[in-house]
């Protein structure tokens, strides 16, 4: 079959999305239950893991409450063409960061709003390698995952049929095809690909999870470059066009300005009855009850949300009587360097993704750390530019020339896995934030592994460029993606939750977010959080509502 000619099954988002205005289609007419009825499931987050687990058992029946911390976006008029513009986005509220190698909170890796942070994802969604899920046993680092990459490859397999992922063939890892055909390459990415064709490096376009020709009632992309705006013609994938449409048309009700403050607990039983949050709109507390809890706030609010959940039963926080919660918080490396070329290049006129290898993934003892990296292309736009000339040590003059250039330049980057970490963790701080809730403390460090990983991989594109024929170049060094911090495991000693995510503590209580990721991998991780929650869906499905 042509690619692109074949949908996915039990999914009708694509063709439930209105031609004529972006709004999510069943936001008037969505399912209203009442604070006394005890639903099915309550879910904590509208993102990646939260919106996907609703959508799979919602079409089986269950009656799916989700609450959302931040607010009920319309596309038409809430996303705009303008950086600046997009801050509200962005999940911004005070965190506190500490540890040797503190990481930046903000727009990188978190969002706040119905489709989570993937509204402004820029739009990669490779798999994990089978190796990521047993890099203990394969390379004595990290931890190995209670599941294997054969017992999630059906949910990837589906969830890029629902996306859609575009992309060539792919030779890495698990080698496959994807149900799209690659985009157009743009020349500021080819001068990148020619680099990499000189030094051996093999290169791929995609894969993507933004639309290559129509699907359904979506476009084709316009290549307007603002992925990480937030997608005003809907051609680029998140929750709020792949998911919640059918969601809501299975009578799922989504609850947002909604802050969950903490998930209540039957001393007597040790089961969880509800959810505890404040809403915006009255500004007094509510409760909702059900039968199963999910929460998928990923790896800094579900952590906190625990933490702030203290019982008799779980005086140090829910499900932390082993003192778990919060521990192996993993980020990626993801040092950038770019490069100025004599030709216009307008790396602004394409997706800010576009090409990338994974030939570094794999662990390769010759280069002197375990495990590795991969290899992709960005494209800033002009605040981003900016900012990455300002870390470079450019101001004044030296900057408006830069600034001025922007159009010559060419950017690539790099995703390091590094490695878990006990003491990488979330903790509450003493401070609180405006729902009086403790505010979030984040302290990371890299080990000598993480810092060998990033040094080689920065010399790696830094080559690459100058293989390219690039005039000048400018590296920044940053991180992105977070994951773990309530990690699945084989036994409470030194997990949160099971292989089917469902949290040894507490019988009815669920994650389904990046959390439970024991490692990071080299790939960008939204892909997997949705098909860890297609599987867990998938789990509950299969037997009777709650």
């Amino acid at each position: 079959m042509l690619k692109g000619s074949v949908g996915p099954r039990d999914n009708d988002s694509r063709f439930l999305l209105d031609v004529h205005h972006r709004d999510l289609p069943g936001y008037d007419t969505m399912t209203r239950y009442g604070e006394d009825d005890e639903v099915d499931l309550i879910v904590v987050g509208a993102g990646a893991g939260g919106s996907v687990l609703a959508q799979r058992v919602a079409r089986a029946g269950w009656r799916v409450v989700i609450i959302e911390a931040g607010p009920f976006w319309h596309p038409d008029e809430d996303w705009v063409s303008d950086e600046a513009g997009s801050h509200q986005l962005y999940w911004t509220q005070k965190r506190i960061i500490g540890g040797d190698d503190p990481v930046e909170m903000g727009k990188n890796n978190s969002g706040r709003g119905v489709g989570g942070s993937m509204v402004h994802y820029a739009g990669y969604c490779p798999r994990f390698h089978p190796s990521d899920f047993e890099t203990r046993t394969r390379d004595g680092v990290g931890a190995d995952w209670p599941i294997s990459y054969d017992e999630l490859r059906p949910h990837y397999e589906r969830v890029e049929a629902e996306l859609p992922v575009a992309g060539q063939d792919w030779p890495w890892g698990h080698p496959h095809r994807y149900p799209f055909s690659p985009h157009p390459v743009s020349e500021a990415a080819m001068v990148l690909w020619r680099g990499a064709e000189r030094m051996g490096i093999t290169m791929r376009a995609g894969p993507v999870g933004i639309v290559n020709g129509t699907f359904g009632n979506r476009p084709h992309c316009i290549y307007r470059g603002y992925c990480l705006q937030g997608c005003k013609v809907n051609a680029k994938a998140s929750p709020y066009v792949t998911h919640l449409p059918d969601a809501l048309a299975h009578r799922v009700e989504i609850r947002s300005d909604s802050m969950a403050t903490r998930i209540e607990i039957d001393d007597a039983t040790g089961r969880a009855t509800g959810v505890v949050y404040r809403s915006e709109e009255d500004g007094a507390e509510h409760r909702q009850r059900a039968r199963l809890v999910a929460v998928a706030g990923y790896s800094i609010e579900t952590p906190r949300l625990l933490l702030n959940s203290t019982s008799r039963r779980f005086p140090h926080g829910l499900c932390n009587n082993e003192d778990q919660v919060g521990r192996y918080v993993m980020v990626q490396g993801a040092s950038q360097t770019a490069g100025r070329f004599p030709t216009e290049l307008r790396m602004y006129k394409a997706p800010p993704p576009e090409v990338s290898s994974e030939d570094f993934y794999e662990t390769d003892e010759s280069r002197g750390f375990a495990r590795g990296f991969s290899i992709q292309t960005v494209s800033p736009l002009p605040i981003g530019w900016a900012e990455h000339v300002l870390a470079d040590g450019h101001w004044g003059r030296s900057l408006r020339e830069y600034m001025r250039d922007y159009n010559h330049w060419s950017v690539v980057g790099v995703l390091n896995e590094l490695l878990p970490r006990a003491d990488n963790r979330v903790t509450l701080a003493d401070e609180t934030d405006p729902y009086g809730l403790p505010v979030a403390r984040f302290d990371y460090s890299q080990c000598d592994n993480d810092r060998a990983n990033i040094a080689y991989s920065t010399k790696v594109i830094t080559d690459l460029l100058e293989a390219a024929g690039a005039q000048d170049v400018l590296t920044i060094h940053r991180y992105a993606h977070l994951i773990g911090g309530a990690r699945m495991g084989t036994s409470p000693a030194d997990s949160v939750v099971d292989r089917n995510q469902r949290s040894w503590a507490v019988p009815n209580l669920y994650l389904c977010d990046g959390s439970v990721c024991p490692t990071q991998g080299s790939a960008n991780p939204a892909l997997t959080i949705m098909a860890l929650a297609s599987r867990l869906g998938q789990h509950l499905a299969s037997g009777p509502p709650g």
